[in-house]
């Protein structure tokens, strides 16, 4: 599904999204971890929260506030400069800093953003045209926070890997270790709500990677799309600055053989404040081939997707529209259909 238009249209926003929220909270009580009966108990936890809904928040989750509060500080300084200053950070290509103008296919949103990749040549390139004053620091205190939630989403696959039950515990978190994983951060910023009307900040969407940390200061606008006996119906995720919410992506869904979840999901504006989110996008290399797992595959579930490079999956996923559904690319019996 594409959403068309900035306007919430057709319905009002109270008939069209349910307030109440049951996303599963994992504790992770530190950063670390060994394998222990409670570690197991909490590993079956996050795949059944991965499985119904495709997101859950982490509390304890180990990364210091300090170092996220220090991205935040530079985000906001950033998106708090002028506009001719932010423009030379941009176009993005597709890192660097956009506004409204979502991908290359005509989809719009009601924000700001910087996307950045992870690696630090390419961010020690990139920060020379967003910090001028000092991009040194910047990239320090970016460098900082991707190496403490790229440890988080680490920790989160290696837990998945043991509660799916698979031999190798790192088969999954082996993809984000890689020197050259392809990972991203981006930064929304969205701003109060252009005469008070809510807004689509960003579409309807799945994210492409393996999961998403997520991170938003104290103001709502998240929401998931979820199964009810209406149909699908949008439901809004509370903020929580102090947790990070754990975001499956496409390809984790394709790994897993369509027993984890990739869940479609968007942002509303709000009209009394604006909203800053802090996304790490977690990717393997551009080389690394997708395929369903052997232990994901039997007579009774068989093998639903054809194997793909991380590579392909990008470039298809930049080809179409924000909403279209990637996956169905690549499933098995796409072409029957």
């Amino acid at each position: 599904m594409v959403v068309a238009s900035l306007e919430l249209e057709g319905r009002g926003v109270d008939d069209q999204i349910s307030k109440s929220s049951s996303i599963p909270v994992i504790d992770l009580l530190s950063s670390s971890w060994k394998l222990g009966r409670r570690e197991q108990l909490v590993s079956k936890e996050i795949v059944k929260a991965s499985e119904k809904y495709g997101i859950f928040k982490v509390v304890n989750h180990g990364v210091g506030m300090d170092v996220v509060e220090r991205m935040e500080e530079k985000g906001m300084e950033f998106f708090s400069l002028p506009e001719n200053e932010k423009h030379k950070a941009g176009p993005p290509n597709p890192v660097g800093y956009g506004v409204r103008s979502i991908g290359f296919n005509g989809d719009m949103g009601d924000l700001e953003y910087l996307l950045l990749h992870t690696n630090p040549s390419s961010l020690a390139h990139k920060a020379r045209t967003i910090c001028k004053s000092n991009p040194n620091s910047f990239s320090y205190v970016v460098n900082e926070y991707v190496e403490e939630v790229r440890d988080l989403a680490c920790q989160i696959l290696d837990m998945l890997a043991l509660g799916l039950g698979l031999e190798n515990y790192q088969e999954l978190s082996r993809l984000l270790r890689d020197s050259e994983n392809d990972s991203l951060l981006r930064l929304n910023y969205y701003p109060t709500s252009y005469n008070a009307r809510v807004r689509v900040g960003f579409g309807e969407h799945s994210d492409p990677q393996l999961l998403t940390v997520l991170r938003s200061n104290n103001v709502s606008g998240l929401q998931i799309v979820t199964d009810s006996f209406n149909g699908e119906t949008w439901v809004s995720i509370p903020p929580d600055p102090t947790a990070f919410y754990i975001i499956i992506g496409d390809v984790l869904q394709a790994i897993t053989n369509g027993r984890l979840k990739s869940v479609r999901h968007r942002v509303i504006t709000n009209p009394q404040s604006s909203r800053l989110s802090m996304m790490y996008f977690g990717a393997p290399p551009l080389h690394a081939v997708i395929r369903p797992l052997p232990e994901m595959v039997s007579p009774e579930c068989p093998r639903k997707y054809r194997a793909f490079t991380w590579g392909e999956f990008k470039k298809a996923m930049y080809s179409l529209r924000l909403g279209y559904n990637r996956l169905d690319l690549y499933r098995l019996d796409h072409n029957a259909q």
